[in-house]
């Protein structure tokens, strides 16, 4: 790479691992205030961890030889030794650091679903183990050479189109997002309006700095492409998100008869989810389409939770695995040269990205039960009732988020 696309990706890096303490921000925000500093400390947890882990052994499961490897092999370098002292070693370590902020993430991500009652230590055993078993063999699939990277070459179809993320980042966190709030259970007197965001601008700010990063998320990889799509995927990164804002306020107006903040938040959310997988393959006219859909479907989504009985606690499903879903399946119609409407003709790209989409899902939703089943049968993994009423700060954290003194 020229020092031109080296200084964009060592920002799109910075920008990509802001966007964690973002989900801090905007996950924190929507808890109640006794909960704050537990729903932050699970981003920041998983911050710490899947760091240490990419590096020791995650970005060599990341890639593979051949599509019918796993994983790769995770102790081919181990501390990434090797790749430090080779030939090109400071710009692989760049990609190799670029990758490990996708990584942490997506497992922040599934925090969402078990606000206000997971032990923490509990947590950090669950997000290390899913990300071995599930995340970084997930990316060797989509992006490293295996076989969901390979599936429309196997099928003589077209390729998969997962640009920045829609299967290998926010499919994967929705499902075991979903599978871990089954395990979990209800919250203490589960029901529609059971708590209300605490700090709105808190929320907000989140959301901000979420919108802020994207722009790393989905066009730092063209570094590597010498910046050749950067324009169209800007732009859509861009025009998606603010097309599922109105989208969504929109619902909300219909349906409430208010449009609320918390709603433009979460539509913005929605629509950062659905480019992502589709920001270099969509003119922009369709990428707004996709948005405002994303956004309306997203907003009637996150209502599912109350009539089929499953406390996702922030909406992890309903935005981060319909969005996800919906983001993935567009490309089937409308990606540039490939899809249905678009100049493909006929429903091949569609068929590659469903396979993609739903065996991630799948994979991700079995592995993620059956690990939180096996935490919570034996060291357990949800607090006790009395601690989730009394608040879960002080109980697991011993601080409090807003402690002020009284005068």
């Amino acid at each position: 790479m020229d020092t031109g696309s080296t200084a964009w990706l060592i920002t799109a890096t910075a920008l990509v691992l802001f966007m964690t303490p973002g989900v801090a921000f905007f996950y924190g925000g929507l808890v109640k205030a006794k909960s704050v500093i537990s729903m932050m400390m699970m981003s920041f947890g998983a911050l710490g961890l899947i760091s240490v882990l990419w590096i020791l052994y995650g970005f060599n499961m990341s890639a593979v030889g051949s599509p019918t490897q796993f994983a790769g092999n995770p102790f081919s370098d181990f501390g990434l030794g090797q790749l430090a002292t080779g030939d090109t070693g400071s710009i692989d370590l760049l990609g190799a650091t670029y990758g490990a902020t996708f990584a942490i993430i997506t497992v922040a991500l599934i925090s969402g679903a078990v606000a206000d009652r997971a032990k923490f230590g509990s947590w950090m055993i669950f997000a290390g183990v899913w990300a071995t078993l599930v995340y970084f063999p997930v990316a060797a699939w989509v992006w490293g050479g295996g076989w969901i990277l390979n599936l429309g070459e196997t099928m003589s179809l077209p390729g998969v189109i997962d640009y920045a993320g829609g299967t290998a980042v926010h499919i994967n966190a929705g499902a075991a997002a979903l599978a871990l709030a089954l395990v979990l259970g209800k919250r203490v007197g589960f029901q529609k309006g059971i708590t209300k965001p605490h700090n709105v601008p808190l929320v907000l700010i989140g959301a901000a700095i979420l919108w802020f990063g994207w722009f790393g998320f989905n066009a730092g990889a063209e570094a590597l492409n010498e910046l050749a799509n950067v324009g169209i995927i800007v732009v859509n990164t861009l025009g998606a998100t603010a097309a599922a804002i109105l989208a969504w306020m929109l619902v909300e107006k219909f349906k409430d008869g208010k449009a609320t903040s918390i709603g433009a938040a979460s539509g913005a959310v929605a629509g950062l989810v659905a480019i992502t997988p589709a920001c270099a393959n969509l003119e922009p006219g369709w990428a707004l389409l996709l948005g405002a859909v994303a956004g309306a479907v997203c907003a009637l989504a996150v209502e599912l939770k109350f009539k089929l009985g499953f406390d996702d606690s922030l909406d992890v499903v309903g935005i981060h695995l319909v969005g996800g879903i919906i983001g993935t399946l567009y490309l089937g119609f409308f990606a540039i040269d490939t899809g249905l409407f678009t100049g493909g003709g006929d429903l091949g790209q569609l068929i590659v990205q469903a396979i993609a989409a739903f065996s991630v899902l799948g994979y991700s939703f079995v592995v993620a039960y059956l690990l939180g089943l096996a935490i919570e049968k034996t060291i357990g993994f949800r607090i006790k009732n009395e601690d989730e009423l009394a608040g879960i700060d002080t109980s697991v954290h011993g601080e409090e988020g807003y402690a002020l003194e009284r005068v």
